[in-house]
């Protein structure tokens, strides 16, 4: 019998909050810094993501703290809890990062975390991570999301070279969660309102597949509510025809799930839609002939 490879260790990044501010009624910023930016990483993607760590308070912890030893010698009952959230910026020179929550209320875990947070506060991470960011030999780039992807979408849309053309589709709540996005390239940003919970609109959808896309090769970062993706991914693969390896699609969440429940469905979903997306870019190329 082959020997089970060790479990690859995370190291955690451990920060200290330094202000947090409401972006609008429905998104908060959290700022972070202190002595333990210096074990920061940075890479080279837009999307770059972490996995931040949410202790659970009446368990104690041994110090210093380390995720894989708790998870080694701990119930499962006792671990902390982890959730990805994408880092909205980062600056070295302020040895600082960005996170930004949608805030929901008292629902789950990370929202009102963040509401609560002040200055002091411990913020613990493994990562970044990351898989996209916006080509320099696109003709033309596209960004589709909700709230949850706004944060990945604006620093994308912050890397994108000058001058080159940009559709963005942001789909938010109403115009009071709009907020102001920075891009060197022609960008033309529409946000849209869907005035209802979020996943409960199809209005994402609607405007994509009626948008007149640029001519040239574009890259594409899709990401949101997983049915919205999923459809979305159906469109630009079968219908208009764009290579799946110009495509950055991710359903980063499912209404009526939290993120361990979505994670554990994506795993076993994976394959399947792999699959799936196989068979419509294949069927969709047959049209065009």
């Amino acid at each position: 019998m082959a020997e089970a490879k060790p479990r690859r260790k995370r190291p955690l990044t451990r920060l200290q909050v330094s202000r947090t501010e409401w972006l609008s009624p429905h998104m908060i910023r959290v700022v972070a810094g202190g002595p333990g930016f210096a074990s920061f990483i940075a890479n080279e993607y837009t999307d770059r993501y972490v996995k931040l760590v949410f202790l659970q308070p009446d368990v104690e912890y041994p110090e210093p703290f380390d995720l894989q030893v708790v998870r080694d010698t701990f119930p499962r009952e006792k671990w902390p809890t982890t959730r990805t959230y994408t880092i909205r910026w980062f600056d070295l020179d302020a040895q600082e990062l960005a996170i930004d929550f949608v805030y929901h209320g008292d629902v789950g875990i990370a929202g009102p975390w963040a509401a609560g947070l002040k200055p002091g506060d411990d913020v613990m991470f493994a990562g970044p991570s990351g898989a996209y960011a916006p080509s320099p030999d696109a003709d033309w780039h596209l960004f589709a999301g909700d709230e949850s992807a706004l944060p990945a979408i604006g620093a994308a849309l912050a890397a994108v070279p000058a001058g080159k053309p940009v559709r963005a589709f942001i789909e938010v709540e109403n115009e009071k969660e709009e907020l102001p996005l920075v891009c060197p390239g022609s960008a033309e940003i529409r946000w849209l309102h869907r005035n209802s919970p979020a996943g409960t609109s199809d209005i994402l959808v609607r405007a994509v597949t009626e948008a007149d896309f640029p001519t040239g090769a574009v890259h594409a970062f899709v990401h949101g509510e997983a049915t919205t993706i999923r459809a979305l991914r159906r469109h630009l693969l079968a219908e208009r025809g764009i290579p799946r390896e110009a495509l950055s699609l991710s359903g980063y969440w499912r209404l009526g799930k939290n993120e361990d429940g979505w994670q554990a469905e994506k795993r076993e979903v994976g394959a399947a839609e792999r699959e799936a997306e196989e068979r419509e870019a294949a069927l969709g190329a047959a049209a065009r002939r």
